[in-house]
């Protein structure tokens, strides 16, 4: 298959996989050496181990971080620091995609960036929504009270010992007037963890000073 071929029947899909490659030549060897070559000559990138995408000029769909950061691993959902940038929970502009998973703990670098994983127990895989990315597609983010609890559980150790203004003055959180009290309150009960309610009260303590 020449590469033109190739790019002509993958160009409408944002993501290139090993199904793909399969459906477009059962002579799957054959089109794996081919795949090589395009890939070292820079016509295909390489994200991780079996997902690729179109070069730059080529493609037809720029997929956004968001819809690449719940197909490089999955089950996953964009959550903690990236999602505070979503929400504009804090100032800062964040780089590293974050995201939680119930698989192992995992990273990705890549041309589009890095995706950073955290483990996740089954029974806190929650709390998340279906939005519609820049492209039309759907794609999974943390509602903002699971980003915030999700980053509390995971960082746990940094709130112990810390009073309120940890808030303000290590991680600078704003605008958390947008929070859900009765939510944020209902599912930080969820993850059954005296640490994690003790930092919850110290926040809404912080959000009825209202700075």
């Amino acid at each position: 298959m020449k590469y033109l071929e190739f790019k002509d029947a993958v160009k409408e899909f944002p993501l290139i996989s090993s199904t793909h490659i399969y459906n477009l030549d059962r002579k799957t060897k054959t089109l794996k050496v081919q795949f090589s070559g395009w890939i070292k000559k820079g016509l295909v990138i390489r994200l991780k181990k079996g997902i690729y995408i179109l070069n730059e000029r080529d493609r037809k769909i720029e997929p956004s971080r968001i819809f690449l950061a719940n197909a490089l691993y999955s089950p996953s959902y964009v959550s903690t620091t990236y999602a505070f940038g979503y929400y504009d929970l804090i100032p800062e502009k964040v780089e590293d995609v974050t995201s939680v998973t119930t698989k192992k703990t995992a990273k990705f670098t890549n041309s589009f960036g890095t995706f950073i994983y955290q483990h996740l127990k089954t029974s806190l895989f929650f709390g998340f929504k279906e939005i519609k990315d820049e492209n039309g597609f759907p794609v999974f983010i943390a509602e903002p009270e699971k980003a915030l609890l999700d980053f509390i559980y995971l960082n746990i150790q940094d709130f112990k010992g810390k009073e309120e203004d940890i808030f303000s003055l290590s991680y600078r959180f704003q605008n958390l007037d947008i929070l859900k009290k009765k939510r944020l309150i209902e599912y930080a009960r969820r993850f059954e963890n005296k640490a994690v309610m003790g930092v919850v009260k110290n926040l809404l303590i912080f959000m009825k000073r209202g700075i």
